[in-house]
């Protein structure tokens, strides 16, 4: 009787390693849902700021990975109500920033400008715009060193690491010999 458990077991399994891989190329961002959750004129403004945290030079900057959904989909999905306040919160205090300081709007300033304003917010006394600015940097550097540019072009990611080196000698060093 148990026999035959395991087998079933074992079979479960075998069945459902080999589905996997039929499963997980399904994937399209279409099948997982937009992201949603902001108007588009915030989403743009999100997109521009992870830009400006990390700008597009001769590497694809953070909007062009799509880095502000990435952190859209992080605080929809897996962080609480918090920090889903902040974001909004955030997001206005930024646009207000930018036209209190340089009488415009955050899209509108340069990249100097742009910088200033993140560093006002990430200085600011208000706990919900820091922790804005705090969440929201911590996530562009997540989503951008976990894109496929990045592990694929920077990082030189290898499925699997460290290789096996059977014939190396070993390092010999003498017992009288000091460090």
């Amino acid at each position: 009787m148990q026999r035959r458990s395991a087998l079933k077991s074992i079979a479960g399994a075998i069945g459902g390693l080999v589905s996997l891989p039929a499963w997980a190329n399904g994937w399209t961002p279409e099948s997982i849902g937009s992201v949603s959750g902001l108007p588009a004129d915030q989403q743009t403004l999100l997109g521009e700021i992870v830009e400006t945290i990390i700008p597009e030079t001769d590497t694809p900057g953070a909007k062009s990975l799509k880095v502000h959904q990435f952190a859209l989909r992080m605080i929809n999905d897996c962080y609480g109500e918090p920090a889903q306040t902040a974001l909004t919160k955030g997001l206005a205090a930024t646009e207000e920033t930018a036209r209190q300081t340089y009488a415009k709007a955050f899209a509108a300033c340069d990249a100097t400008q742009r910088t200033d304003v993140l560093s006002k917010l990430s200085a600011s006394t208000d706990e919900v715009t820091k922790r804005f600015a705090g969440l929201i940097k911590n996530l562009t550097i997540q989503g951008y060193m976990n894109s496929e540019y990045y592990l694929t072009n920077v990082a030189k990611y290898v499925m699997a690491p460290g290789f096996y080196h059977g014939c190396v000698p070993a390092p010999t060093r003498s017992l009288t010999e000091k460090k």
